[in-house]
């Protein structure tokens, strides 16, 4: 692997009490450092913000939870990655630091933007962290959590694999407490019955849960990046997963055969950004959900939902009212609205931007 990146969960950087685990965090950085120095670029995407804040302020009045986070979070970033800063520093490596949040990579032209920076950090030798900006986020604009984050940025930046590390070996084929449960070593394209096996539960310092990670996992894989979850706590982890994958305890992901273009890839993950969406009939739904390539025609548009201009984010639904897919919207709503039904004009969605869950 010539390029990977990497999910930090806030669970493998803190200790139990809320404060910043540093022995760990500095074993990731030494694992870091040792792959950089074999050949492979590594983009971090680390958690771990707000618990870090968490244990470094005391309020004496209940906030509510948009106010809590970006005050935890103003203060734990720069705890955090200050740290990092020192523990590479002592390797002769330099970080920066990427903030971002879901809105801002809604739009194309930030998310090449964003691409570009950390591009050029890496071509110049710098190890990108990036996190979501809690400080400006607000509850409905934001990743689910920080596995969301990565499964984009590891589609944005093209890596070679995408590493999620969390408190548990990976998922298990039941209860993680249970002793006769065993950790799923492989899971295909094929394979679409995994809900059964996650438990429901959220970590005590992050967002999400083993089930985000596993929807993430497998998005990630079917645009043509391998993935894996893992232990972050256990000893030479990312050593030990490019190196001896064989043996590693941890739960893979088998990239697809066909990989999506770059521009797809985008539109895979910008569900969250979708301004609004296009009602299609059944005959519709079939046509695209068919073995060959097609484009979203008007003839089979139902109806136009919410305001949207060119180039927007739009939902797909059948007839229904469930989503099948999402993509770049080659009219404005109300451009839209005046054709439906027409034939022999330009598609409503393009199959170059069109993605199907």
């Amino acid at each position: 692997m010539k390029r990977i990146a990497v999910k930090i969960g806030s669970n493998v950087l803190t200790r139990a009490d809320g404060t910043l685990d540093i022995t760990r965090m500095s074993a990731l950085v030494d694992q870091t450092v040792a792959l950089r120095r074999k050949g492979v670029e590594v983009i971090l995407i680390s958690s771990g913000a707000v618990a870090s804040g968490r244990s470094e302020i005391k309020i004496d009045r209940k906030l509510d939870p948009v106010s809590a986070r970006q005050l935890y979070s103003a203060v734990g970033q720069a705890k955090l990655i200050n740290k990092y800063y020192e523990l590479f520093r002592e390797h002769g490596f330099v970080c920066g630091q990427v903030l971002t949040t879901k809105e801002s990579l809604g739009s194309r032209i930030d998310y090449l933007n964003q691409r570009h920076c950390m591009q050029v950090m890496l071509e110049n030798g710098i190890i990108p962290i990036v996190n979501e900006n809690d400080t400006i986020s607000v509850t409905e604009l934001m990743f689910t959590d920080n596995d969301e984050l990565s499964g984009l940025v590891a589609t944005m930046m093209g890596v070679d694999g995408l590493i999620i590390l969390s408190n548990i070996d990976g998922i298990y084929d039941g209860n993680p407490s249970d002793p006769a449960s065993r950790v799923i070593r492989e899971v295909s394209g094929s394979r679409d019955d995994l809900a059964e096996y996650i438990q429901p539960g959220k970590s005590s310092f992050g967002r999400g849960g083993m089930l985000t990670k596993c929807n993430i996992a497998r998005k990630v894989a079917d645009e043509g990046i391998p993935v894996v979850i893992a232990n972050g706590k256990r000893d030479d982890i990312l050593l030990n997963i490019i190196e001896q994958p064989a043996t590693t305890l941890c739960t893979r992901f088998t990239a697809s055969a066909k990989a999506a273009s770059t521009v797809k890839k985008w539109i895979a993950h910008s569900s969250g950004f979708a301004k609004g969406a296009i009602r299609i009939n059944e005959g519709a739904e079939i046509a695209l959900k068919g073995p060959k390539a097609t484009s979203l025609l008007f003839v089979g548009i139902l109806s136009i939902e919410g305001e949207f201009e060119k180039d927007d984010i739009v939902e797909i639904i059948n007839e229904q009212g469930v989503q099948i897919g999402v993509g770049c919207a080659a009219y404005s709503s109300e451009a839209a609205c005046e054709l439906i039904g027409q034939h022999d004009v330009k598609p409503m969605v393009h199959y170059n931007y069109l993605y199907l869950d």
